[in-house]
């Protein structure tokens, strides 16, 4: 019975291609959101307008969900050659994708409540106003995804099967906020011109199921990535290369994702005594998602 690895000594720099990139543009967003969390919050305090002071107060978690994205940039990045971790850094991105993704739930939780409260006890709104400070909104949010945006889709199409889940809840987090704006924009512009005033909150709470949504959708995704979670598309191609006929079995298989490009896997194989360990690594060398292999052997 022989076990080992693809090589005799290897790192575990686990980040993805595009780390410092997707860093860099996050904190653009991080400062933009910040710059306009205070114009919105202040609008909405003296405008009256709910749509407008859930936005801001959505911009503001944001601003600290966005903050977190970047601090798991850094640490990831300062610590990925460390010795504490097994597999390196590279899940850091998503336990900050996990925790941004659980604050956007709070976030539309405490939207929905006071849109609610809101739409049993009306309030009045300056709409003139609030709708001005919704559009400057709605462009920091536009220039926001743009930024984000262009990594993300650079990340799906170079990366078959792995993508950074830091960079999408930042990237889910600023199309929430698009969408919180567009729907206070309509909801502004009705109450002024049509004196739907009870469409404000109503907006509100359409923005915070959406946004609930989104969040509990990112939340899955990235709870499989911390919990191990195995890459059933990886699993059934190391299957369908390892396996044959009356040649080898594989007796026990672990794969999961140990960063935005990178798969670990562990693979126990029986088979005939003319076989090895190292006739086994040759055929799982087309998967090319696998960056860190153990394969064990034990011969019948």
């Amino acid at each position: 019975m022989s076990s080992t690895s693809i090589n005799h000594t290897h790192d575990h720099m686990f980040l993805g291609s595009a780390h410092d990139e997707n860093a860099k543009r996050t904190l653009w967003v991080v400062a933009l959101t910040v710059v306009m969390m205070v114009g919105e919050i202040t609008a909405g305090y003296l405008t009256g307008s709910m749509a407008l002071l859930a936005d801001g107060f959505h911009m503001a978690t944001h601003a600290g969900a966005l903050g977190i994205a970047a601090a798991a940039y850094g640490y990831a990045k300062r610590h990925a050659s460390s010795q504490r971790y097994s597999f390196g850094t590279g899940k850091v991105g998503d336990l900050g994708g996990f925790a941004s993704a659980l604050i956007l739930g709070i976030v539309a939780l405490g939207i929905g409540i006071e849109s609610v409260m809101r739409l049993l006890q009306p309030t009045d709104v300056q709409f003139g106003t609030a709708t001005l400070i919704a559009i400057a909104g709605l462009i920091v949010n536009v220039v926001s995804a743009l930024l984000l945006g262009h990594g993300h889709s650079h990340d799906h199409d170079h990366v078959h099967h792995g993508h950074d889940n830091n960079l999408k809840s930042a990237y889910i987090h600023v199309l929430a906020d698009a969408l919180t704006s567009v729907l206070a924009i309509a909801a502004l512009l009705a109450g002024r011109y049509l004196g739907w005033a009870w469409l404000d909150p109503v907006m509100g709470i359409v923005g915070a199921i959406v946004i609930a949504r989104w969040a509990w959708t990112l939340m899955k995704v990235t709870a499989g990535v911390l919990l191990d979670q195995t890459d059933v598309h990886v699993a059934d191609e190391i299957r369908e290369l390892v396996e044959k006929p009356g040649d080898v079995t594989i007796t026990d298989l672990h794969v999961w994702r140990v960063g935005p490009q990178a798969h670990a896997a562990i693979v126990s194989v029986l088979g005939e005594v003319t076989g090895s360990a190292e006739s086994i690594r040759e055929r799982i060398k087309p998967v090319h998602e696998v960056c860190h292999l153990t394969v064990e052997f034990r011969a019948v």
